[in-house]
Formats: C-alpha cells, sequence, structure tokens
C-alpha cells in the first residue's frame, strides 16, 4: 500500500466537500438542517438506535448531494450546450436527492413526533 497516495486521497476529498459547501446551495441547506436535527437529537434524548438512524440519513444526504453535483458537473463538461438528455440526467439527479430528503424527513417524524408529543401535550 502506498501511504503518501493514500494520505492524498483523504485531501482530495476534502476539498471536495469544501468545493460543494462553497458552491452549492443545496448543500448547504442540508448541512443547516443537519446541525439543527443533531441539537433536537442532543435535547430530545434519542436512543441509541435512533441515533444510528439520525447519523446514516444525514451522511446518506450529503453523499447523495456530493453525488448530485459531480453529476452536474459532468454532465456540463461533456454537454456545455443544450440537450434534452443532459438536461433529463440532471434533473434525475436532483429528484434522486427530493426522494431521499423526503423519505429521511418521514423518517424524522416518526422518531420525533412521538417523543415531543409527550413533552407538548
Amino acid at each position: 500500500m502506498d501511504i503518501p497516495k493514500f494520505l492524498k486521497s483523504f485531501k482530495y476529498a476534502t476539498h471536495g466537500i469544501l468545493h460543494v459547501i462553497k458552491s452549492e446551495q443545496n448543500f448547504r441547506f442540508h448541512l443547516l438542517a443537519a446541525i439543527i436535527v443533531l441539537l433536537a437529537s442532543i435535547i430530545t434524548g434519542l436512543s441509541s438506535f435512533e441515533w444510528i438512524i439520525i447519523i446514516i440519513l444525514i451522511s446518506g444526504m450529503f453523499m447523495i448531494e456530493l453525488v448530485n453535483a459531480s453529476i452536474e458537473r459532468v454532465v456540463d463538461l461533456a454537454s456545455p450546450d443544450f440537450h434534452q438528455l443532459a438536461l433529463q440526467a440532471k434533473d434525475l439527479a436532483a429528484g434522486a436527492c427530493l426522494v431521499y430528503a423526503i423519505c429521511s424527513a418521514i423518517v424524522g417524524f416518526i422518531i420525533f413526533i412521538p417523543k415531543w408529543w409527550g413533552i407538548i401535550f
């Protein structure tokens, strides 16, 4: 194993993450949402299993946003002029993000609402 090459891969990955934070509004929105959810999780006192679910959902959202941004860049590079298939590829990737975000919100509601229901009422 080439250790310096392996360590460089972390540098490249970090550059990618920093780039998406700087350039993608949706990623920043999900980052803010993740902070809010993590704070709510701390305040609510989730079980270990619920924490695992929340961490998987948050990290999954970040991953799919990174993949979406990657697809957008590759499509823009491969098809700088308007093309219907390029538009569809970008819309499909964005749709995957939306589906995951909706599913994550539903799971979050399933976890949080019963806990908050007892506090509120």
